[in-house]
């Protein structure tokens, strides 16, 4: 989400432009639930009270797992707009560096132009059409013109090396110019792509606090017929509901991803500068999550991920989950899960691919739980490993450093 800037920054760069909302599956509907009359009806029946918890808790349940799809989608369409980020930032340095070597270009061009026409009029000064004829017409000055005949010839020769270097250099021009075109139109559309990117990221996460804010609205009736049927604190009710939710969640994939082959040999994790970086991320624990929030007090994944190893001095990427795991690769920092270390990234992707996109990317804690900044509706926490769409192989940013 990209290094000390939020996604609106990043916009405000990239000028005005026209914002397109992406078209969003609707969720399945929620469940039929009961009302007040039937749970009161249920209260001095176990078998109705039993039915009517069940049904609530499939409402919430249901709730829990609609959200969980809107998370994901929203995290994919944020992913794609830190990539499209990045590819901005990367093109703007390549248009910069095109620019002074294209002025740098036609300078030299310039000049070399200049030269020729300095050799053609001093060609022109020392009679260059007419040394044969006057040698052939004034024998007695033959010594003379012979000079001036080498010479026209040194002038010649010259003339024809400063205009080859005048070809060379403006031929050079032209190429770098429109290499420089060519990075300026990639560089507007990819702004264009990022603005969109963002649009959509924004969109999507408006449409999950939607949802979550609707969910809520319905909960508090929930959790309170919950706490009425089972004669406890509604705080309680809720506490069991969510617990069974991200049980029913965490049991669609009841396995983590199966052992992945061994790329490498990987060195154990620095443990001096992984305390570093997890005891920053620690601190941050209950700040929300924002779109390309990268601190002091508002996080994305790898905004936080980024933030906490450059508290240890160790460079993980860029603000982005899928280069934060290309860089690992490209480092040969990659371990198989079985092989988890704490302070290991490990990453959810929808693809399979190894060079797929990875939407999320999460710190692995310690004894099964990993810490994360995971939505907008959500704060950076410390949670179990959900193993749904866990990608089968983690990232150990401190190994041989």
């Amino acid at each position: 989400m990209r290094a000390g800037l939020t996604g609106a920054v990043i916009l405000a760069s990239l000028g005005a432009g026209l914002l397109v909302s992406p078209a969003t599956a609707t969720p399945n509907p929620v469940p039929s639930y009961p009302s007040q009359a039937e749970v009161d009806a249920a209260k001095n029946n176990v078998s109705k009270k039993k039915a009517v918890i069940d049904q609530l808790q499939t409402v919430l349940t249901t709730q829990s797992q609609q959200e969980q799809k809107l998370q994901t989608a929203a995290a994919i369409k944020a992913e794609a707009y830190n990539q499209a980020r990045d590819k901005v930032v990367a093109l703007t340095a390549k248009v910069k560096r095109l620019q002074a070597q294209a002025d740098k270009a036609a300078a030299k061009a310039k000049a070399a132009k200049t030269e020729i026409g300095q050799i053609a009029a001093q060609m022109y000064r020392n009679g260059g059409t007419g040394t044969t004829t006057a040698l052939l017409l004034d024998p007695h000055n033959a010594d003379g013109l012979l000079y001036k005949l080498g010479t026209q010839e040194r002038l010649g020769s010259q003339s024809g090396t400063m205009y080859d270097r005048a070809v060379q250099q403006q031929n050079l021009a032209t190429s770098i110019t429109k290499q420089l075109q060519t990075a300026k139109a990639e560089l507007a559309g990819e702004a264009q792509t990022a603005k969109t990117a963002y649009a959509q990221a924004q969109a999507a996460d408006n449409e999950l606090a939607a949802k979550v804010d609707q969910n809520k609205r319905l909960s508090k009736k929930f959790y309170g017929q919950l706490a009425e049927l089972q004669n406890i604190s509604a705080d309680l009710a809720k506490q069991r509901a969510d617990g069974l939710a991200a049980e029913a969640r965490q049991n669609a994939v009841k396995n983590p991803p199966a052992v992945a082959p061994e790329l490498y040999t990987v060195g154990d994790a620095d443990t001096a500068k992984v305390e570093t970086a997890l005891n920053f991320a620690r601190a941050q624990l209950g700040e929300r999550y924002v779109l390309g929030g990268m601190g002091p007090d508002i996080w994305d994944c790898s905004g936080i991920t980024k933030a906490a190893y450059a508290a240890a001095g160790v460079d993980i990427g860029t603000h982005s989950a899928t280069n934060q795991f290309n860089t690992m690769a490209a480092q040969r920092k990659l371990i198989p899960l079985n092989q988890l270390q704490v302070g290991d990234l490990m990453w959810y992707s929808q693809s399979s691919s190894f060079n797929g996109d990875k939407y999320h990317v999460v710190i692995y804690a310690g004894n099964g739980m990993m810490l994360e900044a995971p939505n907008p509706v959500r704060v950076v926490r410390i949670v179990p490993i959900r193993y749904g769409e866990l990608f089968p192989y983690a990232g150990r940013p401190t190994a041989g450093n």
